[in-house]
């Protein structure tokens, strides 16, 4: 293995002297050559995390990052919080740059996650300086120990990659249950070989991982899904979210994908530009009986931006119909309260045809062709069958009159059953349990 570490060296000589002025940039050049040798550069790269696991196993206190650019892709709240309980652990949460949109858009997302985060009293802080306009650098100013992703997707500079850490043991949990066919996107990446540890969902989504990743998920531990914690913890009292107070009239949470068209990589599940009119027009035909949510993947704004047909001035009127008119609301954040709060979901979300489930209430998925079903993973295959299904604008409105508002649920139990038997996370403790057991049991060999 110390042939590798050689080939590191040798390539940092080697590279142009203009390509050093950022250490970050040149190591995940370097990362990105070297994982063309094949699988065992990235076996090498797991052995060397014994040296980081020797040398952090004394520390009285283990120095934690979380990196987030969104709040609504934060599923690290109860870790969190069981860290931040816990006399081992010093969490920080420190809210990356998302680049993929601009200067502009990214300083905006980062600004409004920073607050959001503050204003729930997490330990937060931007990793951007507004005064000198410059990142801060992360490892030289909070030292860290574990570093927690919540993507593998490079929506960020190289600074804040997995490639820029690895003398720190960094970690990932999935921002939404993986149920669609795309393996290489999903277990397969650079990063997936790279991190330390992956905490999966379920025992289904590790044997895809070890179907398809190069290293055959040598670094996964099946640890249940983080919102399970709230959602499956019956002392939780959630808020009451929403506009209408009044219970009595059915809430409804429309989530539309970002997938607007197909490309290459992703299949378009959305179905938004179809019933984009259709929503706002059942609150006036079922007026007062269903009030309804508009969560929206966070993405989708930014590519209705770009769309031909909407543009910036037609999608900030259309979303600001959502934040202000009666019996609706504009929903951008995390959602937990949301859902727990809520009597039903219209969406075409991948992640959420399992999350949902959860919660013990109905959701209608709104298809968009025939050849979504040959798109799932062989769990989301399951998944997908605990959604009542709409092809058309009938469809949706016999969901909201005979499910919602009837309350004519024959899916019930079948949701229950589903949940029982593949999302309530691993050996009866919770999943911030079991993954501070990991890190416990790598760490202080207990």
């Amino acid at each position: 293995m110390r042939v590798f570490l050689f080939l590191e060296l040798f390539l940092q000589k080697l590279l142009p002297k203009k390509w050093r002025k950022s250490l970050a940039r040149v190591r995940l050049s370097i990362y990105w050559f070297l994982s063309w040798c094949g699988k065992p550069y990235f076996y090498y790269r797991q052995s060397a995390y014994k040296k980081v696991i020797a040398r952090l196993s004394n520390n009285e206190k283990f120095e934690v990052l979380f990196f987030v650019f969104q709040d609504s892709i934060w599923k690290y709240e109860t870790l969190y919080r069981f860290m931040e309980a816990h006399p081992r652990f010093n969490p920080l949460v420190v809210v990356i740059p998302f680049t993929n949109y601009g200067f502009e858009s990214m300083f905006d997302e980062m600004e409004k996650t920073y607050q959001s985060f503050k204003t729930k009293g997490y330990n937060v802080v931007k990793s951007y300086n507004s005064e000198t306009k410059k990142y801060i650098s992360v490892k030289t100013a909070f030292n860290p120990d574990i570093v927690f992703f919540s993507t593998p997707h490079r929506l960020t500079p190289p600074d804040f990659q997995v490639g820029n850490f690895l003398d720190c043991l960094t970690a990932y949990v999935p921002y939404g249950i993986m149920s669609v066919n795309m393996e290489e996107e999903q277990y397969n990446q650079l990063f997936h070989n790279l991190v330390w540890r992956c905490y999966y969902e379920t025992p289904i989504h590790s044997q895809i991982a070890k179907k398809f990743s190069r290293i055959k998920a040598m670094n996964v531990v099946v640890t249940g899904y983080p919102l399970a914690d709230v959602y499956l913890d019956n002392n939780y009292q959630p808020k009451d979210v929403w506009k209408n107070p009044n219970t009595g009239v059915k809430r409804i949470i429309w989530a539309p994908h970002h997938t607007l068209e197909a490309n290459a990589s992703l299949y378009s599940y959305s179905t938004f530009l179809f019933y984009a009119e259709l929503f706002p027009q059942l609150l006036d035909q079922y007026q007062g009986k269903i009030q309804m949510a508009f969560k929206p993947h966070p993405i989708l704004k930014l590519k209705l931006y770009n769309h031909p047909d909407w543009g910036k001035e037609r999608t900030d009127a259309y979303f600001r119909h959502w934040e202000t008119a009666a019996n609706c609301q504009l929903e951008e954040g995390e959602y937990n309260d949301l859902f727990l709060t809520s009597d039903a979901l219209i969406h075409d979300s991948i992640s959420f045809i399992s999350e949902y489930c959860y919660t013990g209430k109905p959701s209608l998925f709104t298809v968009r062709d025939n050849k979504v079903s040959s798109m799932f993973n062989s769990f989301g295959k399951q998944a997908f069958q605990m959604s009542y299904m709409a092809y058309n604008e009938i469809d949706i409105k016999k969901f909201i009159e005979n499910v919602v508002i009837n309350e004519q649920d024959s899916m019930k139990n079948t949701r229950r059953q589903f949940v029982d038997e593949f999302l309530r996370p691993p050996f009866e403790k919770t999943v911030a349990e079991n993954i501070v057991d990991d890190l416990l049991q790598a760490l202080l060999n207990k």
